[in-house]
């Protein structure tokens, strides 16, 4: 969740860390700082609060060199205050760290260090790692960082430096790092964004990678120090892919890249003649009896939507959870199980230990992933990348939309290796699939019409979400995003659920979203909506293009084209993203940060 940058070359190092910095900003943060190596030794800048804050005192400082490290922190252990912003030093000041993760031993190593003399200055748990460095260190500073680890338990991904050395070392276990190899200098950064300005050709660290970073390369090696050869890759991402291409947000920038995102992760995969769909997975459905969807917000609601496709297309049994319960409740797991992992940044801390238990009871894994080289493609047996190219905006959207594409793709296969579902079926399935990107082009043009809407509504305390079927999962993600961004109180239900509970919340002051598309369930949902009614709720309602019977019922209609009620989500999740987005903007929100959030949780 927190940034790291680190840049050894021929530029002034401050100009880097802080753009490299900036383009990590998604990633959530309370606090910023960079330690500079000058001809006075490592200078160190930190401070609560935003980067700007950080610049100014950058700018009174004027640090000049061309070796830096850089770090945003997410508070954990400790305050946001400027002695607990990073980076740590010894009281010397000889080196400076950098730490993402969470240290578990760190109280009885600290006293332990305090023991033997060391002096804190901060209350968090990244400070040990710059005292056991300094007590390691004999003149090879990447040997006493092995040797530090050795000591450590938990996750990190560790940077430091040297006021007599030219180099950066780093290492990782479950904390992601990504190294950028240039001419003549070379960067490090805790992901790809930051160092798009100047190099496209990276390579990612793995759990238990440790190395050294000078001008002319890099050296990785294992904890013990036996040398390791990883593969550099060139990564596919532009720099005007991960900035905000003229939109006055990421968020709203990527609800409209979802057209060309599900030609992304369609393209190629459509096999329309024969009624089917290559995902090039080395898994055999047959070999397969149930199905556990393994995820964390988003990603767990595009899990469900994925088990009301593969109960109903491929008749196997599937079991939803969110990642952080699943290893606490002993799921049973065999060899025929399917875990199926789902993640945009396959870094997500609770979903890499699901996945993990699961393997450990002897299941077979999947990864779902939008980035590719982290830690979730080398720990599934297949992976299904859904494309959604950099996603930047901590609240998701395109990425979630690739998902259910996924999911879509993934139920049509096993459909059919299965015998369960037809090639005619399948056919049309593929037709309407093919369809979407137009349609979700259709849905972006009601953005005036959802704005209107957001005006009447914005100041409500609450809403309440209702679909059925596959829409419950649409319910549960445009709740979640009104949430996550304008930090209004909202709840999802199964819309028949409502009169169990729910509908003792509704009066005249509740805004209610009801997915009401045409499928099977649809009567059923006006019913639900005239319950509301009597009630005297106000309806928004998501209805397909045609329906005038709903303009009866809703005080506000938003209409999505017609398209296979299996894939109805994938168009009408667009307005409820919309909605999210224009309440937030009305009420003032930090649309692309919102508060207490980050974009990647890689820690319990």
């Amino acid at each position: 969740m927190c940034g790291i940058i680190g840049y050894i070359g021929f530029r002034k190092a401050t100009d880097v860390l802080v753009d490299g910095l900036r383009r990590l900003e998604y990633r959530g943060y309370d606090s910023a700082g960079v330690a500079v190596k000058t001809a006075e030794g490592l200078k160190v800048v930190k401070r609560s609060g935003k980067l700007s804050v950080l610049e100014a005192a950058l700018r009174e400082e004027g640090l000049e060199g061309h070796l830096g490290i850089g770090h945003t922190r997410w508070a954990t252990h400790g305050a946001p205050t400027d002695p607990n912003a990073h980076p740590h030093t010894t009281e010397d000041g000889r080196i400076a760290v950098i730490h993402n993760g969470i240290i578990e031993n760190y109280l009885e190593l600290k006293e332990a260090l305090k023991a033997r003399g060391h002096r804190f200055s901060s209350d968090t748990d990244s400070e040990v790692l710059a005292h056991l460095i300094e007590e390691k260190y004999r003149g090879d500073l990447l040997e006493a960082l092995r040797e530090a680890l050795q000591e450590v338990r938990g996750a990190y991904a560790v940077v430091a430096v040297h006021q007599d050395h030219e180099e950066i070392v780093a290492a990782r276990t479950v904390s992601p790092l990504v190294v950028g190899l240039g001419e003549g200098e070379n960067f490090l950064a805790s992901d790809v964004p930051a160092l798009l300005p100047y190099t496209r050709k990276v390579i990612f660290l793995h759990d238990g990678d440790v190395a050294r970073i000078t001008r002319e390369g890099v050296e990785i090696t294992d904890l013990l120090g036996n040398p390791l050869l990883r593969e550099a890759v060139e990564v596919d991402w532009s720099l005007e892919a991960a900035e905000k291409g003229g939109f006055p947000h990421y968020m709203l920038k990527e609800i409209y890249e979802q057209p060309w995102v599900l030609e992304n992760t369609l393209g190629g995969r459509l096999l329309e003649e024969v009624g089917d769909v290559d995902l090039g997975l080395e898994l055999d459905p047959l070999e397969v009896d149930r199905v556990h969807m393994v995820a964390c917000g988003t990603a767990a609601y595009a899990g469900l939507y994925g088990k009301y496709l593969l109960e109903g297309l491929a008749r196997i049994p599937v079991e939803c959870d969110v990642a952080s319960e699943y290893r606490y409740r002993d799921p049973v797991v065999d060899g025929k199980t399917l875990a199926v992992a789902i993640s945009q940044s396959g870094e997500t801390i609770d979903t890499l230990e699901g996945l993990r238990e699961a393997k450990r009871k002897g299941a077979r894994t999947l990864g779902v992933i939008n980035a590719k080289g982290s830690s979730l493609t080398r720990e599934v047996e297949a992976v299904l990348y859904i494309h959604a190219g950099p996603e930047i905006g901590v609240a998701s959207t395109k990425a979630y939309m690739a998902m259910l594409a996924a999911m879509a793709m993934l139920a049509i296969r096993f459909g059919r290796a299965r015998g369960t579902l037809g090639q005619e079926e399948a056919r049309a399935l593929i037709r309407e699939l093919k369809k979407l990107p137009r349609l979700v082009e259709e849905v972006l043009e009601k953005r005036p019409l959802i704005a209107h809407i957001a005006e009447k509504y914005h100041q409500a305390q609450d809403f309440l979400f209702l679909g059925r079927h596959v829409q419950v999962p649409t319910a549960y993600e445009g709740a979640l995003k009104l949430k996550e961004i304008s930090y209004i109180h909202a709840e999802a239900y199964p819309a028949g659920e409502m009169k169990h509970g729910p509908i003792a919340l509704i009066d005249e002051r509740l805004p209610v979203v009801v997915l009401a598309t045409q499928g099977p369930l649809y009567e059923k949902t006006l019913s639900n909506i005239q319950e509301v009614r009597a009630r005297g709720g106000k309806v928004i309602a998501v209805a397909t293009e045609g329906d005038e019977e709903i303009r009866k019922l809703a005080q506000d209609v938003v209409y999505v084209p017609q398209v296979h009620p299996l894939l109805s989500p994938m168009v009408s999740v667009v307005p409820l993203q919309l909605l999210a987005y224009e309440v937030a903007v009305l009420l003032g929100r930090d649309v692309d940060q919102p508060r207490n959030l980050a974009k990647s949780v890689t820690v319990e």
